[in-house]
């Protein structure tokens, strides 16, 4: 959906989306972040010598992202832990893309994410006679992320 002219988005909802699954549940997305190195090119100029430093792009950045969701019977999150506590790489990995939606379920924007695996998932404080939504909180850690389309 485009966006008139300095209008900006609310992001209603978000997704994850891997090999074809799709959890639209989720309810938070921290950390989720690009990141390269910067590389200091130093050198003097060869018209009069002046000290001159260039700053280049690097190598991109590993990271984090953690995914908060209501607790539900949708056990997808936790097989993918299990697999990746059993060293199952070759099935852990995976691509796919985090979406954020917008009041009408359309998607406003998708971060690409390559070689994503869970390193923890946290279920909230449980306790007796709380009247708050449980949640899970899965932390993704990814080798790059990049928006898709862009």
């Amino acid at each position: 959906m485009a966006l008139p002219e300095f209008d900006s988005s609310v992001g209603h909802s978000f997704g994850l989306e891997f090999d074809g699954i799709q959890i639209k549940s989720i309810t938070e997305v921290t950390g989720l972040k690009m990141e390269q190195d910067v590389i200091e090119y130093k050198s003097n100029s060869a018209a009069d010598g002046k000290y001159l430093v260039k700053k280049l792009p690097g190598r991109w950045k590993a990271g984090e992202v953690t995914l908060t969701r209501p607790l539900t019977e949708d056990n997808s999150f936790d097989k993918w832990v299990k697999d990746s506590q059993l060293g199952k790489m070759g099935d852990v990995r995976k691509g796919g893309a985090i979406v954020v939606y917008d009041y009408e379920g359309s998607a406003v924007k998708r971060y690409k994410v390559t070689n994503a695996w869970p390193k923890s998932l946290e279920v909230n404080s449980l306790k007796a006679g709380d009247t708050s939504v449980l949640t899970e909180k899965l932390v993704l850690t990814y080798e790059r992320c990049e928006v898709e389309g862009a």
